[in-house]
């Protein structure tokens, strides 16, 4: 490591301790005789400049202890006590202070749950999951700021490496779920994965079939947050992890040819989709349609001698995929899921419409289909366009700058965007004086359908006309 970034991590250190409340702390471990460190992402990020908002602190002794005379002594702050981990947790003047007894950790085959004893300061960096992990900084009067790197750690963040601390097959083998952290943060901070680290992960891949996928799926959502997320799933499909909780995400890889035809790698042109996405939102659950916006290929695959590989309906297939896969991965369930099964039905819309003239009452019926997601549909579908033919790329760019402006204007003049038809369904009702059914359903989806065609404004006064209209042609009333 040079000289110059060894002065440089010193600065960053001593700026990130150049607070009161450190010297508090200190103050209050020396009153109470315990032994007390900074340790894990604090001094990590810290070291690269960049301190987070969140601080562990590993205490010799009983960290909810001290966590509660502390928050005494600083202003009966609320403390929250999680006794099955030994830890406690608070916040003071906006930073969430985490403390947790040093302790050492043993575990059986078929649980990530270790058995925890406790223990030094020594075991607990020797429990942590990567050598940039295992940094500590004292806090203690005889030592207060010194680095403590057993493993180092400085050094691998310095090489911008990811590295357990110990041999990687324990490692990954005791807590599986570190594999996907490792490639998180990988993915997150730009390294690499140590090359012994990174074959371990593929060796102990079938491990993370302990793990609950609500673990998992809150890893993935972290590396797909990242400001390119294709990294992370291109390691997590390289160490054969994403086979094994993600397996349609996996069938989208090859590439099949017939009588010299192919199609192209859906698996990357998802992965250049999510990437230039990313550029544009941090939405979690748009960037989850972007994952998904192709999930339906596989199912819908077939060769034609005339026109080639065909992917028919696979907007509608892979639509009907999106609960499966939400509920096998624990994710919500709700509108966050309706919202990424939506966008994934439609996203062939705005291109459809791209290729051709575009008519008014097209852009009319995909306004009232997104209705509120209309400006997400026209990002996930501008990221969809990856081709390698530049004038190709600008020419669809450019049809997709006059569809926008097609919307703006038609949403100005007509009002379309989760609209309902201006006549209600008693009014029909009262006004052909008839029941309940099918035909007052009829009468109103005639009214939107004349809407949304253009054939009449979005207006009361002629919607009213057109429905007595149809009321006469049915003999109604």
């Amino acid at each position: 490591m040079s000289l110059i970034n060894h002065v440089l991590s010193y600065i960053h250190m001593k700026r990130c301790l150049n607070d009161t409340i450190f010297n508090q702390l200190s103050e209050f471990a020396e009153e109470q005789g315990i032994r007390i460190y900074v340790i894990g992402g604090f001094v990590r990020d810290c070291l690269l400049d960049n301190p987070g908002k969140d601080i562990d602190i590993v205490v010799e002794g009983s960290g909810i202890d001290f966590a509660r005379k502390l928050a005494s002594r600083l202003g009966n702050i609320k403390v929250n006590y999680f006794k099955n981990f030994g830890t406690a947790m608070f916040k003071y003047k906006g930073i969430e202070f985490e403390f947790v007894g040093a302790r050492k950790e043993s575990y059986s085959r078929n649980s990530r749950k270790p058995i925890v004893e406790d223990g030094s300061l020594k075991d607990d960096q020797d429990r942590r999951d990567f050598t940039i992990n295992a940094m500590a900084l004292s806090l203690n009067k005889n030592n207060f700021g010194k680095l403590i790197d057993p493993f180092n750690g400085l050094k691998d963040l310095d090489d911008r490496i990811i590295k357990t601390p110990l041999d990687p097959d324990k490692t990954f083998s005791d807590d599986p779920l570190r594999m996907l952290r490792a490639i998180r943060f990988a993915t997150r901070l730009n390294f690499e994965i140590e090359e012994n680290s990174y074959k371990s992960i593929h060796n102990n891949r079938e491990r993370l079939k302990i793990i609950s996928n609500e673990r998992i799926s809150d890893e993935l959502n972290k590396i797909i947050l990242t400001k390119k997320p294709s990294r992370g799933i291109k390691m997590l499909e390289s160490t054969g992890l994403l086979q094994i909780f993600f397996p349609e995400f996996q069938n989208l890889k090859g590439i099949e040819s017939v009588d010299g035809k192919k199609h192209k790698d859906n698996f990357y042109h998802t992965l250049e989709v999510l990437d230039r996405l990313s550029v544009k939102t941090d939405d979690l659950w748009l960037r989850w349609a972007a994952i998904l916006h192709d999930i339906g290929k596989p199912v819908t695959k077939k060769y034609d001698p005339e026109t080639g590989w065909t992917f028919h309906g696979h907007d509608f297939v892979g639509s009907k995929m999106v609960y499966n896969i939400f509920k096998k991965l624990k994710l919500p369930l709700n509108e966050k899921m309706k919202f990424v099964q939506k966008l994934v039905l439609l996203h062939l819309r705005p291109i459809a419409l791209v290729q051709d003239i575009v008519s008014d009452s097209a852009i009319r019926r995909m306004i009232f289909e997104a209705g509120d997601d209309i400006d997400d549909l026209m990002l996930l579908c501008e990221a969809d366009i990856t081709s390698k033919n530049d004038l190709k790329v600008k020419k669809y760019l450019n049809n997709f700058k006059h569809v926008r402006e097609k919307i703006k204007e038609i949403e100005e003049k007509d009002s379309i965007r989760n609209f309902q038809p201006p006549v209600r369904g008693d009014e029909i009702i009262k006004t052909f004086q008839l029941t309940a059914g099918p035909v007052v359903g009829e009468i109103k989806d005639a009214i939107k359908e004349a809407i949304l065609s253009g054939e009449i404004p979005n207006e009361r006064e002629a919607a009213w006309k057109f429905m007595l209209k149809l009321g006469k042609e049915r003999g109604l009333g």
